[in-house]
Order: C-alpha cells, then structure tokens, then sequence
C-alpha cells in the first residue's frame, strides 16, 4: 500500500542518526546544566522577553548558546523521519499498526502531561514541558517498533 503522507524507507537510517545525535547531545546539555557545549552565535529573535527579566529583546540580534535548539531540531526531525518513514513492505496490517501507535502515544503523552500538571511545579514543570516536546515522538517509535518486532517474531515462529 502507497502512502503519499510517509517517507521513503531509505530515510529511515539518516533518522536513526539525527535522532541518536540529538538525543547524545540532549543528555550532555542535561548533565552539564545547558552550559556545555557553549555554541554561542549571534541569533534573530522574533521573541523576546520584557527588558527587566532578560536583555533579550523581541525582534532584535542577540548572542546566543545554540546547543539546546540544535540537539531539539535534531531530535524532532529524527524522530519524523524513524516515526514516519515506510517499512520495506509497507501493508494494510503495518499502516494499522502504525496508526494505533499513534493513538496509542498520543494518549499515553496526554496522561502523563496530565499527571504532571497536577503533581509538578515551579521549574520542574518547565522541565516536564521540554520533555513533553519529544516524548509523543518516544512513545510512537518504541511502541511501532516493538509491535513490528512482536509480529516478525509470531511469523517466524509459526513457519
């Protein structure tokens, strides 16, 4: 079955890559307080906050540590690619799958956003947001993937 809203299979491992990679820096800016690696270039801000909580201004040139941002960008487009990329035989059954897992993760990423709106505060709220950026991309690829194991591991077993 043809799915014009999925990538080709051969983007899946330039995906894993991305994905790995920003996942790896994620966890090194993670370690060291978003302080390392300082890759700080001077960035376009549409965005800014008022002058007396920040000296980063709306719409203006500022200098900037943009290693948090590329390991996100890594991470998001990895993730789209692994998530939404066909398999080598794409079917029905495997389109199923695939949208169930979706499903599936929206609401698991729901219920835990939930559980963190009630039981997380001040900036370990902020945090669980960040988190809560990737993990429906996290949930979607573990549980599709492991489906897909869980299925080629019954057909071999049954021939």
């Amino acid at each position: 079955m043809k799915s014009k809203y999925l990538f080709s299979h051969k983007l899946k491992p330039f995906g894993w890559i991305l994905f790995s990679v920003g996942i790896v820096l994620g966890i090194i800016l993670l370690i060291n307080n978003f302080d390392y690696p300082n890759w700080k270039i001077n960035v376009f801000s549409i965005f800014g906050r008022p002058a007396i909580f920040s000296s980063t201004k709306s719409f203006a040139w500022g200098l900037n540590n943009v290693a948090d941002e590329i390991a996100s960008i890594l991470i998001i487009v990895g993730g789209i690619l692994v998530s939404f990329s066909e398999t080598k035989e794409e079917d029905e059954y495997i389109s199923k799958i695939r949208m169930e897992s979706l499903i599936w993760a929206t609401y698991v990423n729901y219920i835990v956003l939930l559980l963190a709106v009630i039981f997380v505060f001040d900036m370990a709220f902020f945090n669980v947001m960040i988190f809560n950026m990737f993990t429906i991309l996290f949930f979607f690829i573990i549980r599709f993937h492991f489906l897909l194991y869980k299925t080629k591991s019954l057909i071999s077993n049954e021939e």
